[in-house]
């Protein structure tokens, strides 16, 4: 194993790219008028920018089994998790064998909180909120090299008709 499964195996197509940072302090501008894709995420904070390539879950099917039983993710992929309205969410890692950062979102795209290096295997509830709309699943410790955190904004397509704090 080791590799990340095929569509067949766990849902939506998965396209890799190149995570995109763009520091504040290394001088370059971020392509902050790019049009949305559905396989990929893009955050800003005043940190800069950062893409992620993305498996959307947005049936209750592929919510529940999420990054379960997957031994390695890209450091440029996540999983964004998508709910049909806002809802009480909480994660946990059962059957999870790769540490993650999960990045709770309203649905604006907004970040409301952030749980940093949620251990594998681990059975503890992991709390993201009341107003949860979508998570972003990427791999620990990279919202804090990169500085994501509350307030930190998401642009994906699926905040388009919810007044998107960062519009396609």
């Amino acid at each position: 194993m080791g590799m990340w499964p095929e569509r067949a195996t766990y849902g939506p197509a998965f396209m890799l790219s190149v995570v995109t940072v763009v520091a504040s302090a290394s001088g370059l501008k971020a392509d902050t008028a790019s049009t949305c894709r559905i396989d990929r995420v893009d955050l800003r904070g005043d940190w800069g920018v950062a893409s992620f390539s993305v498996e959307l879950a947005d049936t209750e099917q592929e919510r529940a089994l999420g990054l379960m039983f997957r031994e390695s993710m890209p450091r440029s992929a996540g999983m964004l998790f998508v709910y049909d309205r806002p809802t009480t969410a909480a994660f946990w890692m059962k059957n999870t064998y790769i540490p993650l950062d999960i990045i709770f979102t309203d649905e604006t795209g907004m970040v409301t909180s952030v749980h940093s290096d949620a251990k594998p295997l681990d059975l503890t509830p992991i709390p993201g909120g009341d107003r949860v709309f979508a998570v972003l699943e990427i791999n620990a410790g990279l919202a804090r090299d990169y500085g994501i955190s509350a307030g930190t904004q998401l642009r994906h397509e699926i905040f388009s008709s919810n007044q998107p704090v960062w519009p396609c």
